[in-house]
């Protein structure tokens, strides 16, 4: 990479040249743009593994259904473009939506399969038929290595992991944890439209998780870790509170939503605690992993 930050390109061709012009291994993060900690946290894992970096920017229509925020979200790619300078990224492709989908909106899409219609697909149909779409045509243009996702969207990176593997996609998936804000609040591009008392009802997302990963390691079932969960969210219009196994099947009725029929409890006791909510007019998800009292990790 030369002093003067990344290369940006914008078309398929561009791409291509910049990305057989050198060698050794190659790692993406693929992002919305509005960068934030986040996404600086993929970029610098990405960055320690990978020879080269490509940062894909690219506000994507198909994840975005009726009513949904895709013509507020920020665009911000002066910044994001600084921010990638920052993290030593070699390559930046951010394409125009008619680069990306030359002939309109595909008429061949990836079916995420059943759970990419529950919890967040069952709320926002459609959506991940958007996000793996959009993923899979990337990791085909930039050809990488390593793929960086964020636990964060937990259902996501399942989906991912579950195309790649399923589809044989020649791509190692690489999970970073979710970076959060001083107060808690997993770190998000919807942040910025909190104030107030709009920001302490989010707060209690990640609050709500604490109590959750509290209550298992102090004993309780799921069914108790789910309530504790529960009790403390305040100002948040719930859309769903699920506590399920790693691969997102439930081990207790989940809230707000129906996720199919209810599993033991895994034999590591591992389990991941998801909640979806909506403060005034923004809407905003969290997870985190928990560990049932009496597992060995």
């Amino acid at each position: 990479m030369t002093g003067s930050g990344p290369a940006v390109t914008r078309t398929r061709a561009e791409l291509a040249a910049a990305r057989d012009g050198g060698g050794g291994s190659v790692a993406v993060v693929m992002t919305l743009g509005a960068l934030h900690e986040g996404h600086a946290a993929l970029l610098a894992a990405a960055r320690t593994e990978a020879d080269r970096l490509v940062a894909t920017i690219f506000v994507n229509p198909l994840q975005f259904g009726p009513g949904e925020d895709y013509q507020r979200y920020p665009r911000t790619f002066d910044a994001d473009l600084a921010r990638c300078r920052q993290a030593g990224v070699d390559l930046v492709f951010a394409p125009p939506t008619e680069e990306l989908y030359p002939h309109g909106e595909p008429a061949v899409r990836v079916d995420p399969g059943p759970v990419g219609r529950i919890l967040e697909g069952a709320s926002r149909p459609g959506h991940f038929a958007g996000v793996l779409t959009v993923v899979l045509k990337l990791l085909q243009l930039t050809r990488p290595d390593l793929a960086y996702f964020g636990e964060k969207d937990y259902q996501q990176l399942v989906l991912i992991r579950t195309m790649v593997r399923d589809l044989d996609i020649p791509v190692r998936v690489r999970a970073v944890p979710t970076v959060r804000e001083p107060d808690g609040l997993a770190r998000s591009s919807r942040n910025r439209y909190l104030s107030g008392g709009a920001r302490d009802a989010a707060r209690s997302l990640s609050e709500a998780l604490r109590a959750g990963v509290a209550a298992a390691a102090g004993g309780a079932g799921p069914e108790a870790v789910r309530d504790a969960a529960a009790a403390t969210l305040r100002g948040v219009e719930l859309d769903y509170l699920a506590l399920t196994d790693p691969r997102l099947r439930p081990l207790a009725e989940p809230l707000g939503t129906d996720a199919g029929p209810v599993v033991p409890v895994p034999a590591d006791r591992v389990a991941r605690l998801l909640v979806a909510g909506w403060v005034d007019a923004t809407r905003l998800i969290d997870n985190t992993e928990l560990q049932f009292a009496g597992g060995e990790r």
